[in-house]
């Protein structure tokens, strides 16, 4: 196609703008033609709002969903699970299959989750079966460790409560609602340092559903040495993972930033926990994100102009069982080290060489299936409509917790397929 795909953008960072200019794309502005717009979350509302929105032509695409908050809202997502895991038992799924005690063998991967206020008798009744549990308060809209704290009492949070009622978090806005959850306490520990990973996955659309892995993830390192004692309750340092918290740490090292890459940490699981169980919990971390990504497929809005790289935050406790912690839909494009620079800049490359084919000025009518050689670091996690031709008559072979094989295996979800393609 003749012309130069036309861009804009209102995150001013260099590892988008570097990626456009070498591509010899042209900046504009948004009240001008333009052809690609990556922009935050706050722009995506104005654009899809019923009052200031535009209708989007055939050849303008945007990086987030109209409704991405169904799953990148901390409350949204964990009631979407809910559903998802309702919906499946009433069909007498095998995926929602529980154990003795009434846990889901395979769908139990996010903590136990309730939204406050509304849920408050909820869990206080959870509360009262295990009176020495920490839980994790977090407010649903914010990213970055803002507003978190943890409590182990009854009393922190009637304090809260309390504390809230003089601002306008009574009123139930969607800004000041909380969720809280159990806290992972007994996390997988490497030189004693909690850790958390930090995966990209892009879903170019929902409905069928078809996502790929990035498969230059890292971790994310505390400063401080993990304890679960009830006296380091407040200090962040030892319990929230975020560069954004972690930064501010007197141990902090600009070098290295507190990261890790996910291929490192396969290396190290491998050399200590062996290489069958490694493989196990990679096989399940990507059972979970693709399971997250079909409990909210249904109320997403699958508009033909956009695609999304999310970024998924994944907790690994010290039996090597991985846990959802949240999706967010802006991940960071701040570089914290070198190495981070240049992994986020191939990340954007690899995204857009799969968002916007050759380059060239979009067309949402497009497949938006790109042949693999342009993939880069991305991997196909799950192609909906490659699955419901590849025997969908078949049974549920396998399922997360039965070895799965080499390289190329696949789980059998209910006739659909997990491509488990991680090296």
């Amino acid at each position: 196609m003749a012309g130069k795909v036309k861009w804009v953008t209102d995150i001013e960072k260099s590892v988008l703008i570097n990626n456009f200019e070498k591509r010899g794309w042209v900046q504009v502005t948004e009240n001008e033609d333009w052809n690609f717009y990556w922009m935050s979350v706050q722009t995506i509302r104005n654009v899809f709002s019923v009052e200031t929105g535009y209708r989007l032509s055939d050849d303008q695409i945007v990086n987030h969903f109209p409704n991405h908050y169904e799953l990148t809202r901390k409350d949204l997502m964990v009631k979407n699970i809910k559903r998802y895991r309702k919906e499946l038992e009433k069909e007498g799924s095998p995926l929602a299959e529980k154990d003795e005690s009434g846990k889901y063998l395979y769908l139990d991967f996010v903590p136990v989750t309730y939204m406050l206020p509304a849920d408050y008798n909820l869990f206080v009744e959870e509360f009262r079966k295990s009176p020495s549990s920490t839980w994790i308060m977090k407010p649903c809209g914010k990213a970055q460790g803002k507003g978190i704290f943890l409590i182990n009492k009854l009393s922190q949070i009637k304090k809260w409560s309390r504390d809230s009622k003089t601002s306008s978090f009574m009123t139930q806005s969607t800004k000041e609602a909380y969720v809280i959850s159990l806290y992972i306490n007994n996390p997988l520990l490497i030189g004693g340092r909690k850790f958390d990973l930090r995966l990209y996955v892009l879903v170019s659309t929902y409905r069928p559903l078809r996502c790929y892995m990035y498969k230059l993830g890292f971790c994310r390192f505390c400063t401080v040495k993990y304890t679960p004692s009830t006296s380091e309750l407040d200090n962040m340092f030892v319990h929230l993972t975020n560069v954004a918290i972690q930064k501010h740490g007197e141990d902090y090292n600009h070098i290295h930033g507190g990261k890790w890459t996910v291929n490192n940490l396969r290396l190290y699981l491998e050399s200590t926990r062996g290489k069958e169980v490694t493989g196990k919990l990679f096989d399940e971390i990507h059972w979970i994100i693709v399971q997250s990504l079909k409990a909210v497929a249904p109320v997403m809005n699958n508009d033909k102009h956009c695609f999304e790289c999310y970024g998924y935050d994944i907790i690994i406790d010290d039996k090597l069982k991985p846990w959802l912690i949240e999706v967010n839909a802006s991940p960071s494009l701040t570089s914290s080290t070198a190495n981070d620079r240049i992994l986020k800049y191939n990340l954007i490359n690899d995204t857009l060489n799969i968002a916007v084919p050759n380059g060239e000025i979009p067309d949402c009518k497009w497949n938006k299936s790109p042949p693999r050689e342009v993939l880069g670091n991305y991997e196909i996690l799950y192609d909906e409509e490659l699955a419901q031709g590849d025997g969908a008559d078949r049974e549920l072979r396998s399922r997360p917790g039965q070895s799965l094989g080499p390289k190329g295996s696949r789980l059998r979800d209910a006739g659909r397929t997990v491509l488990t393609t991680w090296k």
